[in-house]
């Protein structure tokens, strides 16, 4: 199946002349991080603190990224993870910049370690460690551990829902919120979009390289659901949910089905499906409108769950 261009929102349609769909193997994955990295990045967009945190986990220590906007007593918190299919990306992460000055909180954003060479658990493991410090240490970091959020984007908030899962069968500590922006949560695109092949940025055969290897191989329905949260089969007992997705993402139908499974199960849900949106569009044409409703959209729903709108 392919495609059609012309579902795309016009305004989004620029940046993809000049960027085509990634392709990332086994073989080129280092080479792409690079030549990622070294993409100019514009200067961020916000005014906030930031501070840095190693913090040890089972494995080792983590490098963790801190952002507030004040000092402020007390405050909610957000346990950012970064996207990047799993295989790459940066915890020095605008959007969880964003989200510090937008809702007046404290954004712990996660330097996770990444697949091939650390494949999953290694990710989610860094991740709950983090939260679980978090939560253990919230009066000397200032933070109402009552008010404690977890989100990403794309392999982030995919690794979010996981995490999500990962809590609620351990410590279940009381998260007010999962932020699930366009995640990547099935490893099988068994789906009517996920069986399109050429979708804009992140394709299906990029995607299925990533999942190989994320999951060290290719598990199928057998993959943890702390890997691939569509894998699992209960999803009660979640925090409330807010996750959106583009109409022309690869990710679409199993995202909406995620958002369906999780209302039947009582799981408080929003879902935002915004047309003619592409995988990460909104990161290329921030300025386009569909772009600012989608941005607008998360931010206000996480304000409302952090007590802070």
């Amino acid at each position: 199946m392919q495609l059609d261009y012309d579902k795309i929102d016009p305004e989004l349609l620029p940046p993809l002349e000049d960027f085509p769909p990634l392709d990332l193997t086994r073989e080129n994955i280092v080479m792409m991080r690079e030549f990622l990295a070294n993409q100019p990045q514009p200067p961020s967009a916000v005014d906030v603190q930031s501070d840095k945190k190693m913090v040890t986990t089972p494995d080792g220590e983590v490098p963790v990224y801190i952002y507030r906007k004040s000092n402020r007593p007390n405050q909610p918190a957000v346990l950012w993870i970064h996207g990047g299919g799993y295989l790459f990306g940066s915890a020095e992460d605008e959007r969880a910049r964003i989200i510090a000055d937008h809702c007046d909180c404290t954004v712990f954003s996660v330097d996770y370690r990444v697949a091939p060479e650390h494949p999953f658990p290694a990710g989610p493991n860094d991740c709950y460690a983090t939260l679980t410090w978090i939560m253990n240490e919230a009066e000397a970091l200032g933070i109402d551990k009552t008010r404690v959020a977890i989100g990403g984007a794309s392999a982030g908030s995919g690794m979010a829902a996981g995490v999500a899962l990962m809590n609620r069968d351990r410590d279940n500590f009381p998260l007010c919120m999962q932020l699930l922006i366009y995640p990547m949560i099935d490893n099988l695109h068994a789906t009517e979009s996920g069986k399109i092949e050429n979708h804009p940025v992140w394709k299906q055969e990029t995607s299925f390289n990533a999942w190989e290897m994320y999951l060290d191989g290719v598990p199928g329905e057998d993959a943890s659901p702390y890997a691939a949260a569509a894998r699992a089969t209960d999803l009660s007992g979640l925090p409330r949910t807010y996750l959106c997705v583009g109409s022309e993402d690869l990710f679409r139908d199993e995202d909406i089905e995620y958002a369906r499974r999780l209302i039947a199960h009582n799981v408080p849900c929003e879902l935002a499906v915004f047309p003619g949106v592409y995988h990460a569009a909104e990161t290329f044409v921030p300025e386009a409108g569909v772009s600012k409703r989608l941005n607008q959209s998360f931010l206000t729903a996480l304000a409302h769950a952090l007590g802070n709108d």
